[in-house]
């Protein structure tokens, strides 16, 4: 069991993203997102274990409503930067 979270980036309509992070926020221990670029709307997103199928859920429909581009799941950034540090 690993005990890093999920990772997803997304790109995001930029007029929302405070609306976005204030729906997020509002779902206690969902997900924890920062904003990575506010210029062109990149989000990331750290996820618990079992937490991802409600995640998808709630992208799938900020997608639906325009509110979300895109997402994508991607190597837990934390995780790999760890891994460079610890190479000799």
């Amino acid at each position: 069991m690993s005990m890093y979270c999920e990772y997803y980036q997304a790109q995001v309509n930029v007029p929302y993203t405070w609306f976005i992070g204030g729906l997020l926020r509002s779902e206690d221990n969902l997900v924890f997102e920062r904003t990575l670029d506010n210029n062109s709307g990149t989000i990331e997103f750290f996820i618990p274990q079992g937490l991802e199928r409600q995640f998808l859920d709630l992208m799938d429909c900020l997608i639906r409503r325009g509110y979300v581009y895109s997402y994508e799941k991607l190597p837990n950034r934390l995780q790999v930067e760890q891994e460079k540090d610890n190479v000799f």
